[in-house]
């Protein structure tokens, strides 16, 4: 159980989680000064979720991941600094620089593949559950999607699936639906669904189903770990459905940075949360929340909060100047490692 861990472990995923949001303030500031240019989409106010999730898993296990994916890479251990380079186009990224933001992805850590179609992810690591029950063992497969990935025909087909074969998945629906201003409002669309509770379409497969507060570190890693070891036990999948407030900045079509980068301090210090923004310091922020938990249970100290957001800082600083400094992946690389080489066909 999380109440469980110790002070070293508690500080431990304090630091990864400023460390996905450090990276991802690093990224709006990256693009803002054109030194990339395609879309991307930013993990703040999530990162108790995918932290917590990962926590739960062992190094065995397998993940499938989304476009909205550099907190779940970052929470399983990958290095910024190649994170990053994979994001500018740097032939020192994780993927060499082909696969940028949308498919960064880190096989090294059991990462099966990241697809920014929506929905593929289910399918992706439903067959990765497929694999590792025919090989043995008790490895499990984690697919993270969102919401919207319910609306699309594959994600139903791939439970009924799992249910079916009684394969080791988890899935994690990260569901930040939750004040997102839609199409109309100039955003991305919205989720649609003639199902207004979609914790009833796992549980029509018979997958047991657990929804949480995914700003939450202690009820995700619980949630997560129940879900775990349901697989490993061999009894088939589950679903956990993690909920979260659409963070301000992910409400436009293209990322920003309403609040600025974050402020520590405001953790302990609440007389700077009046303003449009005050809901949000007080009570969404995955961060904060945990922080101020360490803070009343006595496992942390503002100086301790304090020396581990200079170090998020630190480490995400070394990684920018780290990867503008790495060489562009090489044009003439492009058709390399692909599946189909002539160009006629």
């Amino acid at each position: 159980m999380s109440s469980d861990w110790d002070k070293e472990r508690k500080h431990a995923v304090l630091l990864r989680m400023m460390i996905i949001r450090r990276f991802e303030e690093c990224l709006v500031h990256l693009f803002e000064e054109e030194e990339f240019m395609a879309h991307y989409h930013l993990y703040i106010g999530q990162e108790a979720t995918g932290v917590a999730v990962i926590e739960a898993l062992g190094p065995d296990d397998k993940l499938a991941t989304t476009h909205r994916n550099h907190g779940h890479v970052l929470a399983r251990g990958a290095d910024p600094k190649r994170a990053l380079a994979e994001i500018l186009c740097r032939e020192t990224g994780l993927n060499g620089g082909y696969g940028g933001t949308l498919h960064l992805s880190d096989p090294d850590l059991g990462f099966l593949a990241t697809s920014s179609i929506v929905g593929g992810c289910i399918s992706l690591a439903t067959g990765g559950g497929f694999a590792l029950k025919n090989d043995g063992g008790n490895a499990v497969s984690v697919a993270f999607f969102g919401d919207g990935s319910l609306e699309e025909g594959i994600s139903y087909e791939s439970l009924n699936l799992a249910a079916l074969w009684s394969l080791p998945v988890v899935y994690i629906c990260e569901n930040n639906n939750e004040g997102a201003v839609g199409s109309i409002g100039g955003g991305f669309p919205a989720a649609v669904s003639a199902v207004t509770d979609l914790t009833k379409i796992p549980a029509t497969f018979g997958i047991p189903v657990e929804t949480v507060d995914g700003r939450d570190v202690d009820a995700v890693f619980e949630a997560a770990a129940r879900a775990v070891e349901r697989c490993r036990q061999g009894n088939g999948p589950a679903f956990v459905h993690a909920v979260t407030e659409r963070w301000e900045g992910s409400k436009p079509l293209w990322p920003e940075l309403p609040m600025g980068d974050t402020d520590i301090t405001m953790v302990w210090d609440e007389s700077r949360h009046a303003g449009a923004f005050e809901d949000w310091y007080r009570s969404h922020d995955p961060i904060f929340l945990y922080a101020r938990q360490l803070l009343a249970d006595g496992d942390a100290t503002e100086s301790d909060i304090s020396e581990l957001d200079r170090q998020a800082i630190a480490t995400i600083t070394e990684a920018r100047a780290w990867a503008l400094e790495s060489p562009p992946t090489p044009a003439a690389t492009a058709l390399d490692n692909i599946f189909v080489s002539d160009a006629r066909v």
